[in-house]
């Protein structure tokens, strides 16, 4: 009972997925061989310092002999050893880029510095909802530079690079105790209630820039009935909402909030506070507008290269130009 709660809290963090049992047995097994190889040789390296220390000066060390004997135990058990963790590392290997038939299907896109996650009925949310216990293909792409996907519980890694799909699956395990009544994620405007699901971390695991820490997000484990209601729900989440309404939404969903604050605050791209309707200086050479329109905020989203904010850097923004026309206009 003890070891279980130290693995779980200073080893490895909540097992939750099917791959997870053995990703952690052949890590716990790593781990203890290696602790036994270091407290045997260190062992014996005190043992034999102090057991045939020099007594005497005039002691001559005996001449050397030589043991096939031992070189062959030391040079066949590890080559035995290092067979059995190879063997049992492919294997599993092969179990986590094999996905079963008939599993899920989810586009995840990566952008700096934010997560989008695309449904099959058209859905987009910026948090990866999932049903429990069913298993989900994700297709990886990034809109700039690498990315990637990293969820510890689930024990799954898979980078996002431009220009090309990566794929991996998982199979959530979840049992019943662990849905909770009602989790709040984000903050403020920003906050979303779910309830009975379980939500586990999610994380970008290669360097993508100055907020790649930031780049978070969660999975949200749904049961299987309610995330079909989910899904649907938020498939018809922006039908019948006013143009600002649809904006508010999207601005959310796609990211656009981790890189703009709008309420004055710097990042990492210029603020939207006061934006509309007032001066705005350029850094690549381009003349300034006296007075910030539509079509200056439209060709941003398209373009966001096009002209460059005083004081920003070039690339810092992708394009959001495959963004249906209605939503572009809705985010203007």
């Amino acid at each position: 009972m003890i070891t279980s709660i130290l693995a779980q809290s200073i080893w490895q963090p909540e097992s939750a997925s099917t791959v997870a049992p053995t990703v952690d047995w052949l890590f716990y097994f790593i781990l203890y061989l290696s602790t036994f190889f270091v407290v045997l040789i260190a062992g014996l390296m005190v043992y034999f310092a102090i057991r045939f220390r020099r007594k005497d000066p005039n002691d001559m060390p005996e001449g050397m002999t030589h043991s096939t004997a031992l070189e062959l135990t030391w040079t066949v058990i590890p080559t035995i050893i290092l067979m059995f963790i190879f063997v049992v590392g492919f294997r599993g290997y092969l179990d986590m880029v094999q996905p079963p038939s008939g599993a899920y299907e989810i586009t995840v896109n990566a952008q700096k510095w934010s997560w989008s996650f695309e449904y099959p009925n058209g859905a987009v949310s910026s948090e990866l909802h999932v049903p429990a216990n069913t298993p989900v293909i994700l297709t990886l792409t990034s809109k700039d530079v690498i990315h990637s996907l990293y969820v510890p519980a689930f024990r799954t890694k898979k980078d996002a690079v431009p220009g090309r799909y990566n794929k991996t699956w998982f199979q959530s395990v979840v049992p019943d105790d662990r849905f909770e009544p009602s989790v709040t994620i984000g903050e403020g405007d920003d906050a979303q209630t779910f309830n009975d699901v379980a939500v586990y971390d999610i994380y970008c695991a290669e360097y993508c820039g100055t907020q790649h820490s930031k780049m978070l997000t969660h999975v949200v484990v749904h049961k299987p009935e309610d995330f079909v209601k989910w899904v649907k729900d938020a498939g018809n989440r922006l039908k019948g909402l006013s143009p600002v309404e649809m904006g508010r939404e999207l601005f959310k969903q796609n990211g656009c909030v981790n890189c703009h604050s709008t309420d004055g605050t710097p990042g990492t791209c210029p603020t939207l506070k006061d934006v509309y309707g007032h001066a705005v200086q350029f850094s690549n050479g381009v003349p300034p507008i006296d007075k910030a329109d539509e079509n200056y905020i439209r060709e941003s989203i398209v373009d966001p290269n096009a002209r460059i904010v005083r004081g920003y850097s070039p690339g810092a923004m992708s394009s959001f130009a495959n963004l249906p026309p209605e939503q572009i206009d809705a985010l203007v």
